[in-house]
């Protein structure tokens, strides 16, 4: 899930951008001039340099013209440069900017990140968060899954966020999604063939979505539409969904399924490995992808979140017996084939 314009703050890094190869130029000569043009208002210069998932998230170069406007009437101008830092970030070149600003006590920061062609593929200016996030307080950092899980796929999936960390994993910072994971498929460094502006170009998009065990459906929620890429329905957070009990307590939650696509029905017990929709892009998504968790309730998000502990399946080419993913790997069950 990526976050989209709001008011001083801009964050609009697509999945496939995030695991892209590095920038060939001199990413902090890059930043600098970007940062100059945003200053100047030079806006259909920016504009044209964006990658077409970053210009379905901003919709218009107005927004970004009206972003301008906000900074410079909420902060006024940039009056001294703090600091520069350039770093890969899985990847993907990253500039950050810190400095002071005429009419802020806090000091501002501009981050841009840049892909492989020079392209703009994400950018954020807001105050510097002088208190990091935490992850979340769990009384569950020690529990052990009851239900013998298995990855809810038969395809080999990147954990975008996975882990028990902010770092690894920006659901860990929310009680009620701590230990949630988000999956996507990535071939080539890419999540998507072409210009990635349909559903279709996303490689999971359309992937059957399996029960990771043996439950009954307690919840089914469907009919919602998928989103295009880059723009999000905040209304219905996941989307349609699939809520399983497995009869111990614990209740996977599998989110953000392709409309049309869920073949049961609440009330019904299914099998593990049975189809239950397929991977898609609906609810406040901004590209195809799975949201999965464990849960101790059956209601999304008021349950406590529990750690997800999959059984037989390969991480990175190697065994794993028993594990959580965490993010960067690619993850496949056992027995499936290594993706080409």
């Amino acid at each position: 899930m990526t976050l989209l314009p709001r008011l001083f703050a801009v964050l609009v890094v697509s999945f496939s951008a995030l695991i892209g190869a590095a920038a060939a130029a001199d990413p902090r000569q890059q930043g600098a001039a970007l940062t100059t043009q945003f200053y100047e208002g030079h806006i259909d210069a920016l504009w044209e340099r964006m990658t077409p998932q970053m210009q379905a998230g901003l919709q218009s170069p107005q927004n970004l013209v009206a972003l301008r406007e906000q900074v410079l009437a909420g902060w006024g101008a940039e009056t001294e440069l703090v600091s520069e830092k350039v770093e890969k970030v899985d990847g993907f070149d990253t500039y950050l900017r810190q400095a002071r600003f005429a009419r802020s006590p806090a000091i501002i920061q501009v981050l841009w990140a840049i892909d492989a062609d020079g392209r703009i593929g994400g950018f954020y200016i807001r105050p510097l968060q002088t208190t990091p996030p935490q992850a979340a307080r769990s009384g569950f950092l020690d529990y052990q899954t009851r239900t013998r899980l298995q990855l809810p796929f038969n395809d080999e999936y990147y954990v975008f966020w996975g882990g028990r960390t902010v770092e690894q994993n920006y659901h860990a910072a929310h009680a009620g999604q701590r230990f949630a994971l988000d999956l996507l498929v990535v071939r080539d460094g890419r999540s998507h063939r072409g210009d990635g502006l349909r559903n279709d170009d996303y490689y999971c998009f359309g992937r059957p979505i399996l029960a990771p065990a043996d439950g009954t459906v307690v919840e089914v929620i469907e009919g919602v539409a998928d989103n295009v890429p880059g723009q999000m329905n905040a209304a219905q957070l996941t989307g349609n969904r699939v809520i399983l009990d497995h009869g111990n307590e614990e209740y996977s939650v599998l989110a953000h399924l392709r409309q049309g696509s869920v073949r049961v029905a609440q009330g019904q017990a299914v099998r593990s490995g049975a189809h239950l929709g397929d991977c898609g892009n609906s609810g406040n998504s901004s590209e195809p992808h799975l949201h999965y968790q464990l849960q101790a309730g059956p209601v999304f998000g008021v349950g406590e979140a529990l750690p997800a502990q999959f059984s037989d399946y390969i991480a990175d080419g190697q065994p794993v017996a028993r594990g959580e993913p965490v993010k960067g790997q690619r993850i496949r069950p056992a027995g499936v084939p290594r993706a080409k």
